[in-house]
């Protein structure tokens, strides 16, 4: 079946009309936001009684853990255990975590002292607890070392030595605060409902000293929730039904009367036009004099009256404009094009390696670039990159990026130095925030070594020893003009006689089918399996015809940049 035509107004029932009038409409968009409005006085009003209850919750941690330990120090000094248990840890913190590991403890097992400190702590474990236990931090190594656990659930129970890795955040929020006392936070899980968890250290602010640590679930937490939400769905209802009959009657007569008046002269004006009428005033005439947008409305309409005799003056201007910024936008096309190498053979004279490159911008112009020079006669500098944006925006901050990043190459830095002296220059006059991601390698030609940096680019696809071409999935560093403390590391990879390069941006992964379906990275390295062994140039006329293949009639939507590398070696090689 075709799909439903809607009705004009002109075709509706008066119930229809109705139905859809402003009036209606104001009385649904009243509707909708005052549940808007109650829903989101409902989260805050959620969250202010969760917020109290979980306070008192965490309170409730933080005393039971400091009773506890008062307790425990009553009949032992816990201190003396974390600060052994860590030292043995010390020693044999490589160790596989196996029953060799945790012999090393037994002294701490077999004491006396400590089997009466575990007695202590289990009876001072309460019901509502979901973790008690003592332990020992090693911030160093982001790590905590049990020294006694509680946990009465069989296979639950951590025996001591035993070492927990322990994210970055727990460790910044826990132990790096500085304010002495142990901190207090609470959490939610599915699982296990909220989570309130804070403690106490044997010595204050000194995790390496040992603390203990406590869990509670907030068993009352979501009491009274059930009757606070339907004091909350009545209220929204009465105030559906006040706002929107306010709203109504107020935008009946400041709203729909005026638009009316509008509509009425402009059905006139059409007409008189018909009829070949002049100079008759239609929206001057108008008595809308409410100080708003529909006041605004019947001058512009009316200024409209008067203007229409421009309107042909005013297209062939902006035709002649249109026409102007085509060809503005052909030479920057050029320039651009111009800017990159495009010479090939590019060296000629060099029969240690083929090199063939291409840029096919979406727009007259794109950000997409790409570059490849010689340093030194044993070392090919090779860049592939994507300025954020489209247009001329982009062409211009990419010509600015391929100039810093050659300048830099050709002072002999490092991959990692060029990219992060680019950024820092970047980001030091950088207003409008743009960025470009850019892989970069430096070949050394004589032994094929090949240096690689990443700054948030594609991943680079190499064919090596004939075994095809294979997704090489880097390491990928911070994008160019970002944060201008982003540092980039690099790596070295051999490449021999006959192994080949394909270097990428986004356009060619992301194209996309009239389906939508993506190109993909899989495609991608399946099209260039398929002839693996012909030259760079032919390597990359390959790609585009398989793109092309694939998108058929579909608009391109980003820049297909493309550069293909085979490294032959030294003849004598």
């Amino acid at each position: 079946m075709g799909k439903k035509i809607k009705k004009s107004i002109r075709e509706m029932s008066k119930r229809e009309k109705r139905k859809n009038s402003l009036n209606a409409k104001v009385f649904n968009a009243a509707a909708v936001h005052s549940i808007i409005l109650g829903f989101i006085c409902f989260l805050i009003g959620l969250g202010m009684y969760m917020n109290a209850s979980m306070q008192d919750a965490m309170k409730e941690a933080y005393d039971k853990a400091h009773e506890n330990l008062d307790i425990v120090k009553q009949e032992v000094d816990p201190g003396k255990f974390s600060k052994r248990t860590l030292e043995i840890y010390k020693e044999h913190r490589s160790s596989k975590m196996d029953d060799t590991y945790y012999a090393y403890f037994d002294e701490i097992n077999n004491d006396k002292d400590y089997q009466r400190m575990i007695e202590i702590l289990c009876d001072t474990r309460t019901e509502d607890m979901s973790d008690y236990f003592l332990a020992v931090a090693d911030q160093k190594n982001g790590k905590l070392i049990i020294v006694a656990d509680t946990d009465p659930r069989p296979g639950h129970l951590y025996p001591v030595g035993k070492q927990q890795s322990v994210p970055g955040w727990f460790q910044k929020y826990f132990f790096s605060r500085g304010n002495g006392s142990f901190p207090r936070t609470y959490y939610f899980l599915f699982s296990r409902g909220v989570i309130c968890v804070s403690g106490a250290f044997i010595e204050e602010g000194n995790p390496e000293a040992g603390f203990v640590f406590v869990v509670v679930r907030a068993t009352d937490a979501l009491d009274g929730v059930g009757k606070f939400i339907l004091q909350y769905v009545i209220a929204i209802l009465f105030a559906i039904i006040v706002m929107g009959y306010i709203m109504t009657k107020r935008m009946n007569k400041s709203l729909v009367e005026p638009i009316n008046s509008i509509a009425d002269a402009a059905k006139a004006y059409v007409a008189d036009k018909r009829e070949g009428k002049i100079d008759v005033k239609h929206f001057s005439n108008l008595n809308i004099r409410p100080g708003d947008e529909l006041e605004n409305l019947g001058l512009i309409m009316a200024d409209m009256e008067e203007d229409l005799t421009l309107h042909e003056e005013n297209l062939t201007r902006i035709t002649a404009e249109k026409e102007r910024i085509g060809t503005e936008l052909s030479l920057a096309s050029r320039i651009q094009s111009n800017m990159l190498p495009g010479t090939f053979p590019a060296f000629p004279e060099r029969k240690d390696f083929d090199i063939y490159a291409t840029m096919d911008p979406a727009k007259e112009v794109g950000g997409d670039f790409y570059d490849f020079f010689l340093t030194d006669e044993d070392h090919l500098c090779i860049v592939m990159a994507d300025v954020s944006g489209k247009g001329v925006p982009a062409a211009l901050f990419m010509m600015a990026s391929k100039i810093i990043i050659a300048n830099n190459a050709m002072a002999g830095k490092s991959p990692a130095q060029i990219l992060s002296d680019t950024n820092k220059l970047i980001c030091s006059n950088n207003r409008e925030n743009m960025f470009v991601t850019v892989w970069l390698g430096i070949l050394e030609i004589s032994t094929g070594k090949l240096t690689v940096a990443n700054a948030g680019h594609e991943f680079p696809v190499f064919s090596k020893g004939g075994a095809g071409y294979e997704l090489c999935k880097d390491k990928h560093g911070l994008v160019v003009g970002l944060m201008d403390m982003a540092q980039y590391v690099e790596y070295e990879t051999i490449m021999k006689p006959g192994d080949k390069l394909f270097l990428y941006t986004d356009g060619i992964p992301e194209a996309k089918n009239a389906e939508g379906d993506m190109f993909g990275l899989d495609r991608l390295v399946d099209s260039l399996n398929k002839y693996p062994d012909v030259s760079a140039e032919q390597t990359i006329k390959n790609m585009k015809l398989s793109v092309d293949e694939f998108v058929k009639e579909s608009e391109q939507f980003d820049d297909l940049t493309m550069l293909c590398l085979e490294y032959k070696g030294r003849n004598d090689m």
